[in-house]
């Protein structure tokens, strides 16, 4: 129920007077939100039989609860005539308390169920290899689980902006900056340095890291953190500057290119683990890898007003996505 109860004669500063009655006043074992509910609707109505009908109740049953209240505040709400009801100075505050009562009675009920059946959009960012392999095959269960909810996948390598509300979730990988957001950790993944047997029957297999210098590598179009590709040489980490002739925002493209004998590659060991089975792509370098882990995170915007479908989210991807890491 909707119904404004005017404040004409200024009655918001008498409230606390009868909210304090109120509390004073003997329990009864009443339900007193219903008995708001029918006295705000008699208010509206404007009179007994009125409020009756849009209760699905008999006019003597709302008067007596009218009277139960009286009688328990010991003050007259409704002065009762053969043409009209009018309201007493103290009728007036109790609508304003009853109104607002319940419509935080409303608010919280609808915040409980809403946690206890999230519904709604949520939008997530994963990079395109990730989502395929590990996202997607977990998605069905999720919606089975949480009906009401929709999901919108943003399907791109690149980073999305989270705090700027173009996503509500994003896969991250790798080391995170610092920022306002929230970041759940979800496992990690190894990479590989990889080409396919025609590029290096054709080009030559690099023996030491910088040979890399003289091959065609094939690295992502937008800026990490890692200015280059990491190698463990003389027993120092190193950070190798690489160029090609293509970038990809993608590692499923770069893996594509590099399975086309286009050059050389490092990716996610998520994205070939299948071409390395099939022969496709071989590792190179092997003895030099640094062995790194990409650490893999949820972020998000966190905090006591995130909506639950985001949470639920992000609990389903930490309960299930950690056994698909690699």
């Amino acid at each position: 129920m909707d119904c404004n109860i005017p404040d004409k004669w200024g009655w918001q500063s008498h409230t606390f007077a009868l909210e304090s009655q109120m509390k004073a006043a003997k329990t009864y074992k009443t339900d007193r939100s219903a008995e708001m509910e029918a006295f705000i609707e008699v208010v509206c109505a404007g009179s007994f039989s009125a409020a009756a009908r849009a209760l699905d109740m008999t006019p003597s049953a709302v008067s007596r609860i009218v009277s139960r209240i009286e009688k328990r505040l010991d003050v007259r709400l409704i002065i009762r005539t053969t043409r009209q009801l009018r309201l007493t100075s103290e009728g007036e505050a109790y609508a304003l308390v009853c109104r607002r009562i319940l419509k935080d009675l409303n608010e919280a009920e609808a915040s409980i169920a809403e946690r206890a059946r999230p519904k709604g959009l949520i939008r997530v960012s994963a990079a395109t290899a990730h989502n395929r392999l590990a996202i997607v095959p977990l998605v069905k269960e999720f919606l089975q689980r949480y009906p009401a909810i929709v999901v919108e996948m943003d399907v791109s390598d690149q980073i999305r902006d989270v705090i700027g509300g173009y996503v509500d979730i994003a896969i991250r990988f790798g080391p995170l900056p610092d920022s306002a957001l929230t970041a759940r950790y979800l496992g990690e993944t190894g990479r590989t340095v990889v080409a396919s047997p025609e590029y290096l029957a054709r080009a030559g297999t690099p023996e030491v890291p910088s040979d890399l210098h003289r091959h065609n590598c094939l690295d992502f179009s937008f800026r990490r953190i890692e200015p280059g590709w990491p190698f463990i040489a003389g027993g120092e980490n190193i950070m190798l500057p690489v160029s090609g002739n293509m970038t990809a925002n993608n590692g499923e493209t770069l893996v594509e290119l590099a399975k086309q004998g286009i050059g050389i590659t490092r990716v996610g060991n998520f994205h070939i683990e299948d071409a390395l089975t099939s022969g496709e792509l071989v590792p190179l370098l092997e003895g030099f890898n640094p062995l790194d882990k990409e650490a893999i995170h949820a972020v998000f915007i966190g905090g006591k007003n995130m909506p639950a479908r985001v949470r639920v989210f992000v609990d389903y991807l930490v309960e299930k996505m950690t056994p698909h890491i690699v």
